[in-house]
């Protein structure tokens, strides 16, 4: 019930005219958090490259945009004592917005995104027995793909960054064709 992808079977939240064209993840310095288990970059990059895709391949606005998302760190619990100690695992990750039209940033600096494992999941207990490092890690690289959407949401509503702009319609600058 707390799965952060319930939301895919339904349509997808309004985001103005946005179409993701390049999903471009790195991780070449992420940081491993104390007590963590292992990840590879390429299990980074790949499990954060997929949840990106499958959110956002919803979405087919007229207008292309494509991200830029380094992986910076993370921590993937390990069994713990149940109740005196359950860790939690998280996901830290910078993002950069491109306009593919504009031919430009949209985010001056990138925006940091952290997330935490799904709660209600395993609340006593911890991710660390009941979840692979694997399935921990598509987890948290869901919630962080939500999150960026949240994000994105955020600021085609404050600073209409998918909004297409109508401006030369208000001002006359193109002319209606008549039969």
């Amino acid at each position: 019930a707390c799965s952060p992808n319930r939301d895919l079977k339904e349509a997808p939240v309004p985001l103005g005219d946005f179409s993701l064209q390049h999903n471009i993840v790195v991780a070449p310095k992420a940081m491993r958090g104390p007590l963590s288990r292992p990840a590879t970059e390429d299990e980074l990059t790949e499990a954060v490259r997929s949840a990106m895709a499958e959110r956002f391949g919803r979405y087919q606005g007229a207008s292309r945009y494509h991200f830029g998302i380094s992986v910076e760190g993370y921590l993937l619990a390990q069994p713990g004592v149940p109740i005196l100690l359950a860790p939690k695992s998280a996901l830290i990750l910078n993002l950069t917005v491109y306009d593919d039209a504009a031919g430009k940033k949209l985010n001056d600096e990138p925006e940091q995104i952290t997330v935490l494992e799904t709660f209600g999941t395993a609340p006593i207990i911890g991710t660390g027995y009941t979840m692979s490092a694997e399935e921990q890690l598509k987890e948290l690289s869901q919630n962080a793909a939500k999150a960026v959407e949240r994000y994105l949401v955020r600021q085609n509503r404050e600073a209409g960054w998918f909004t297409p702009d109508t401006s030369g319609l208000a001002q006359g600058a193109l002319t209606p064709v008549s039969n």
